[in-house]
């Protein structure tokens, strides 16, 4: 059985993959033209996502690079900084598979882009640019797990990147540029939070993967999977055919591509949809023009068809319909087939072109499949000690070739105290924490960025013709480290769901300003969480994720009537928020209460009153310091006023039903995670 186990397994073969066919054209479609603009792919864990986005290179014709080519430059177009291609006699061109890159979430600006070479400037005072991921995916693929827990600002830059093709690097004295066209895959799961809108407009196409609910299918799944796992090389030689069926599919589209044409009433009939499903970007009517003549390209034929235009839109528009965090984003696909239709008979087609049936199968002779398992690599996040004393002489070594260069810090240096307090709610291109973006020029750093300051003082020094084992660093040199922050909080709703809040008016009210409060926490990356409580004691109904439209459908879905065991739900807060921050210390906590207050079940298995062991609980959040708001759901002319003197207790305000209003509720909450 050994030699069926090999030190390194073959990937699970992509033509194995079992119902997602969506998905499969998706990937295919930006193989043959990486110009879409990439794919997002988004779902429930065990869908497939990550096997499919790594089983694609299986499938993809292999490319002539030259070894040791750190750009991947194709034949007789040699990037001009690359000193392999450029050189008078490079070495030959061999066939190698398409690169597969895999985007650390902690990774760097300098990292992702490229950054000074500093052994070359240590050794000789050279400005040589050291390549990064986006020169080693060129004419492959970068792959992004869990694209949306990535910086913002990072993403931007990649996908700024991933539509010109080209990556120009001007930083530290560099001023380069060298091709990165790549095929750009993110996959994501919901229930840790949505991409922004303006960024889930930057991925050409989305797919939304589900787990398949016919009972055959699943046990297709599992008999290929546990088939794979037995006997890799038995399993991926059962698949051969079909993978290399593929392959020679995606290559004849690949030569295609140039020569598909699109004439006008197909450009009419993508506008014309864009329209009518009120899409704002124009970007989709350009993605929507280079997946309808890939499609057709797949297809091995020449020509785009109203067919073609339809599959597309059905890859391109759902994700850019999208208004709000809570409006469900999709495509009404009755209306999108009427619309082709009508476009079909203006045009008059006398050529029997094909019917307009659901999106075409890519894939020859398979089925479609999934890995009931999504591995996600862990990444580390590289940490950097802080410098501090005063007139104090530092010492490093470098370890380049040759004999170790000491570093001598001759100027007054300046202590780096740990900056900002953890109250900011807005995502931060400079935070105390997060992942570190970039490091600026700066005389007096609150951050040191250790790497920078010595690459600075490295080039300066050797091309001030500065010889000897020690380099000097000055305060010019300095730089401070650049981190992005999330800037985010844990918002816990508590809601009372008892018989004392049963109105519906009531309810109603209370939704309307809690939806208002969801959309700002969507917009700034909040996690939340929501108990609810009635009957005889509370619940949690939501853990804490990123996903405000699993906060909104759990408030929507909440039960009522019953009892009110306010005493349970509070003691289930405190455990909450004491577990959340023994995980990560990232998320400022800020606990929002809706009640009338009128507590009457006492804590499980006690005797006490319940109003006092309200009372009690409020005052120990209170004394841990966790900032809360009380939102009082009493109505009507008689008010004992209790849910006042809860917010008393917490040392929380009290906003009424009458003060409810969106914009309020948004405004306090901002100005009690402030004051933290």
């Amino acid at each position: 059985m050994s030699a069926a186990h090999p030190h390194h397994h073959p990937g699970y073969p992509f033509s194995a993959i079992v119902g997602q066919p969506l998905l499969k054209e998706a990937l295919l479609l930006c193989a043959v033209d990486p110009g879409i603009g990439g794919v997002l792919v988004r779902g429930d864990k065990g869908t497939a996502k990550s096997t499919a986005a790594r089983g694609l290179t299986q499938v993809l014709p292999a490319i002539l690079r030259k070894p040791g080519c750190a750009f991947n430059c194709a034949p007789g177009q040699p990037a001009a900084v690359c000193a392999v291609c450029s050189a008078q006699e490079p070495p030959t061109a061999r066939l190698a598979e398409v690169p597969f890159v895999t985007l650390p979430l902690g990774a760097t600006e300098d990292r992702v882009l490229g950054s000074l070479d500093l052994q070359l400037a240590l050794q000789g005072g050279q400005r040589a640019f050291q390549p990064g991921l986006l020169a080693a995916a060129h004419r492959g693929i970068l792959y992004i797990d869990e694209v949306n827990l990535l910086a913002d600002h990072l993403v931007d830059v990649l996908l700024d990147v991933a539509a010109m093709g080209v990556n120009a690097v001007q930083r530290e004295g560099l001023s380069v540029s060298h091709p990165a066209r790549f095929t750009l895959i993110g996959t994501m799961n919901l229930e840790e939070g949505d991409l922004r809108p303006q960024l889930l407009d930057r991925f050409g196409l989305m797919v939304e993967v589900t787990a398949p609910t016919d009972k055959s299918v699943r046990a297709e799944v599992v008999r290929r999977r546990i088939a794979y796992e037995a006997d890799p090389q038995a399993f991926t030689s059962q698949w051969q055919a079909q993978q290399d069926a593929l392959r020679a599919q995606v290559a004849q589209a690949q030569r295609l591509l140039p020569g598909v044409a699109l004439d006008d009433a197909m450009l009419e009939l993508i506008s014309h949809l864009c329209c009518e499903f009120e899409v704002a970007s124009l970007r989709a009517d350009i993605v929507m023009h280079k997946t309808a003549r890939a499609i057709a390209a797949l297809q091995a034929r020449a020509r785009v068809t109203p067919d073609d235009v339809r599959a597309a839109a059905l890859l391109v528009l759902p994700h850019r319909r999208r208004r709000k965090p809570f409006e469900q984003s999709g495509m009404d696909q009755d209306k999108l087939d009427d619309l082709v239709d009508q476009a079909r008979q203006a045009q008059g087609e006398s050529q029997g072109q094909g019917s307009a049936g659901a999106p075409p199968d890519t894939a020859p002779d398979e089925q479609e499949g999934q890995e009931p398992q999504d591995q996600k690599e862990q990444q580390e996040q590289q940490e950097q000690q802080n410098a501090e004393g005063e007139g104090a002489q530092q010492t490093f070594a470098i370890g380049a070739a040759g004999p170790a260069r000491k570093i001598s810090v001759v100027t007054p240096t300046t202590s780096f105290p740990a900056s900002t307090a953890s109250g900011r709610r807005s995502a931060v291109a400079d935070a105390s924490r997060g992942s570190a973006l970039r490091a600026v020029p700066d005389a007096n750093p609150d951050r040191l960025a250790v790497g920078a300051t010595l690459r600075s003082a490295a080039v300066r020094g050797a091309l001030a013709g500065e010889g000897g084992e020690c380099l000097q660093v000055t305060r010019e040199d300095l730089h401070r480290q650049v981190r992005s922050g999330r800037g985010a909080n844990l918002i816990v709703f508590v809601v009372d769901a008892s018989g004392s809040m049963a109105a519906q008016r009531r309810m109603e009210a209370v939704k309307g300003a809690v939806l208002a409060l969801l959309t700002d926490a969507y917009q700034r990356r909040d996690q939340l969480a929501v108990i609810g409580f009635r009957g005889e004691q509370a619940q949690l109904l939501l853990a804490p994720t990123r996903s405000a439209d699993l906060a909104e459908q759990g408030l929507r879905e909440l039960p009522t009537g019953g009892r009110t065991p306010l005493p349970h739900a509070l003691q289930l807060a405190t455990q909450l928020l004491q577990q959340t921050s023994q995980a990560s210390d990232e998320l400022p906590p800020l606990l929002v209460i809706l009640s009338d207050g009128k507590a009457n079940v006492s804590l499980p298995g006690s005797q006490g009153d319940a109003w006092t062991q309200t009372l009690e609980a409020a005052a120990n959040l209170a004394a841990q310091g966790i900032p809360a708001l009380v939102l009082d759901t009493e109505s009507g002319y008689l008010r004992l006023g209790r849910a006042a003197q809860l917010a008393e207790a917490l040392g929380a305000p009290c906003l009424t039903l009458e003060q409810l209003t969106g914009d309020a509720l948004a405004l306090t909450v901002r100005a009690q995670l402030g004051k933290r």
